[in-house]
Order: C-alpha cells, then structure tokens, then sequence
C-alpha cells in the first residue's frame, strides 16, 4: 500500500497539534506569576517537553506502533493488563479534553466580532460544528487530511510569525526598560515559579507524539519520526519565545493578565487597530482548526489499537483501509458532549496534568529498555526528573490555587480508573 505522509506532512501534523489553543492561553498566566520572564519560563515548558520527546522518538522507532504512548508501555510491561488499561483511558480522554478546549478556543475567535459572541448557546454551537467539520477530514482520506492540514499549519506559523513581529516592532517598551523590569522579575521570582510555569507550559507543547499514531502511513519510519518530532518541538518552542517576547514588549502586564486568552487580540488592537487584532483572530482560529484536525487523526488511531487489544469496545477496532472509522466518529461524540455540559477550563487542567504523567511513564519505560531503544542514561534520567518535578508543581500550583478544581481532577481520574480497571479484568 502506497504511504501517504512524508516529512512534511508529519511535521505539520506534529506542530499543528502542538500550536493550538494553548500559546492564547498561557500567556496571561506566566505573565502573573513570574512577570517578564514568561517568555523564557515558556521556553523552559519547551526544554522539558524536548526531552520528553527523546523517549518518545527512540520507542518510536524500536516498536513503530501506531498505539504510541499506550503501544509501548503495553510492549515494554507486557505482563500487566491494569497498566496496560490505565494509560490507555487515561491517553486517550487527555487526547478527547484537549479536542473539546481546542474547537471552544476556535469558536471563541471566530464569533468574537459578532453580536452574539457572548452567547454560551452559540459558541457551543460553533464547537460542536467545527469537531464535526474536521471529523469527516478524518473520515474522508488520509491523504486529504495530510494536505488540509498542510495547508493549515504552515499558513499558521507565517501568521504568527507576522503577529510576533508586529508587535515587536509597534511596542511601546523599548529595550533597556524591558532589561531593568526583567532584572526586577528576576529578583522578586522564585525558582519555584518559574517551573511551575514551565510545567503549566507543557500542555502548550503536547502533541508531538501524534507523529507516531501516523506510523502505518508514514514513508520511512526510522529517520521521519525523529526528524518530525525534534523538528516540531524546536519549531513550537521558537515560535512561543518570540511571541511571548512580543507580548511583554507590547503589551501592558496587567492587561495581559485580566485579558487571558484574549489578550493577544486585544493588545494588538490597541497598539496596530483593528487589523492587528484581526490577524491575532484568523491566527487562533488556524492555529485551533489544525490542532483539532491533528490531533484527531492521531488519537482516533491510538484509540482504534487499545480496542483492538481489548481495553475499549471492539466496535472501536474497526477500519475502513487505515482510517479507524468509529474510533473518529466516538471521539467526537465525547468531544460534543464534553463541549455541551461545560467545564472545559477543569477539563484542561486535567489535560495537562494527564499528559507530563504519561511523558513521565514513557521516559521510564524508555529507561527499563534504554540498551535495546540505544538510549542515552543520561538524557532519559534527565527527562525523569524534569517530568516528575514538573508534575508535583502542576499539582501543588492546582492546590493553592483552585483546591476544588483539583478534587474534581481526581474525580475523574477515579472514574477513568474505574472503567479502565472492568476492562483489565475482562481482558485478563
């Protein structure tokens, strides 16, 4: 069977689920805790999620398995169907929250220079539309997903490359004020905070390791995987330094604060006029369409391989060619019905801290075969301890922070492990 990606597909997959909704949203958040050092903190996330994607590439390339994250704890532990089970519910509904923030992202842009944008009924509605648009992509050809998303991620970056530059050059905080404030932020911040916002950064880059789920479409596994990752998180990391540097130039604190996820839109209003909130507008709703598109395709398939083993229903499994076409069709349904009830800001958080557990769970799986992947001992110790500091400070930040939020997190991991925990047993 003719492979339908190459490089360059693989690339825009990675980086069109990595750079969605996220660089909109983290940046109201660094800037609060750790002030002008948000940009360097976020490049930090970007460190951290390098070397989490070192153990990503070298299982990757040892078991070229489409189920990724859940494929290689299952092959590397083959004797444990609960963990087996476990990680990969817990995958696959951080795959399914991050598509439902992704297309609530998208239809807030989109609607935000109408009338009833503050309607909840319609950006509902739009959310909805938009995970059911890019579900039929899915559905209809590997191929033309591969090219639609092309498309959509390279004009994507241009975009906020453009934006980034835009609001260095129309900023108003020339450089020896930024390099006097940065000199205070140093002072006042903590080391501690700074990694609590580098860790809160990671869900920014999540998305790299839908390279692998595309491995039985892919052209030459061996060198595209790691070329494809290491490419696109360099790549992310870049673009969210530059656009953070841009933000802080331009922008005031406190309004990149109060704004949140607008704040983008609204600082470039201010300084370029209509057109440069815009362009921040068409920027996000790129960025938020590829990512949705990316991160279905795959996730459906990581998903379609857990029920092929048994741990979902088997209805799952089924394919028409290489596309998991129930697989597609259930994640948007979970996708809708997470966008209808709500609590997609709760549901993210779950996200993130989902993902640096599971990173955490590869890189120790990587280090339990490091002499048959051909690992380094040091960079997989090193990706152990950076993930597992990062995931006690998202917790610890959760706790002092939004306490409730976090006791809802472990509800739904308790009822995620309930579910994974009747499969294991069906299974074994």
């Amino acid at each position: 069977m003719k492979k339908n990606l190459g490089l360059k597909e693989l690339v825009a997959i990675a980086v069109g689920g990595m750079v969605g909704g996220g660089i909109f949203t983290i940046l109201g958040i660094s800037v609060s805790i750790v002030g002008f050092l948000a940009p360097f903190a976020i490049a930090l996330g970007g460190l951290i999620a390098f070397f989490a994607a070192y153990s990503y590439v070298k299982l990757g390339t040892y078991y070229q398995d489409e189920g990724a994250t859940y494929a290689f704890f299952k092959r590397t532990y083959p004797n444990s169907h609960i963990a087996a089970s476990f990680i990969g519910w817990y995958t696959v509904f951080g795959y399914i929250s991050t598509l439902a923030l992704y297309a609530y992202t998208f239809s807030s842009y989109s609607i935000s220079g109408f009338e009833f944008a503050n309607s909840e009924l319609v950006r509902k509605s739009v959310a909805v539309g938009i995970i059911w648009v890019f579900a039929w992509v899915n559905l209809w050809s590997v191929r033309g997903m591969g090219k639609i998303e092309d498309l959509l991620v390279y004009t994507k970056l241009i975009i906020l490359l453009l934006i980034s530059v835009s609001l260095i050059y129309f900023g108003k905080t020339d450089l020896h004020t930024f390099s006097q404030t940065l000199l205070n932020d140093i002072d006042r911040s903590s080391i501690g905070s700074i990694l609590i916002v580098a860790s809160i950064t990671f869900v920014a880059y999540e998305g790299f390791q839908l390279v692998i789920n595309a491995v039985n479409d892919m052209e030459d596994p061996q060198t595209n995987i790691p070329k494809a990752i290491y490419t696109a998180v360099v790549l992310v990391a870049l673009i969210y330094f530059i656009i953070a540097i841009g933000a802080v130039l331009a922008i005031p604190a406190e309004d990149l604060i109060r704004n949140k996820e607008y704040a983008l839109a609204s600082g470039a209003q201010e300084i370029m006029g209509h057109w440069g909130r815009d362009l921040v507008i068409f920027g996000a709703i790129l960025a938020t369409s590829s990512a949705i598109s990316g991160t279905m395709f795959g996730s459906s398939r990581q998903m379609a391989r857990i029920a092929d083993d048994g741990y979902l229903p088997h209805r799952l499994a089924n394919r028409k060619l290489t596309i998991p076409d129930n697989a597609i069709i259930t994640m948007a349904m979970t996708a809708t019905v997470l966008i209808i009830i709500g609590g997609l800001r709760l549901i993210l958080e779950f996200g993130s801290i989902t993902f640096l557990l599971v990173s955490l769970l590869m890189a120790i799986a990587n280090f339990k075969i490091r002499k048959a992947t051909h690992s380094s001992t040091l960079f997989t110790l090193t990706a152990i301890t950076g993930l597992t500091v990062g995931t006690v400070l998202i917790l610890y930040y959760e706790y002092i922070t939004k306490p409730e939020q976090l006791f809802f997190i472990m509800g739904i991991y308790a009822l995620l492990s309930l579910g994974a925990w009747a499969y294991a047993r069906l299974r074994s």
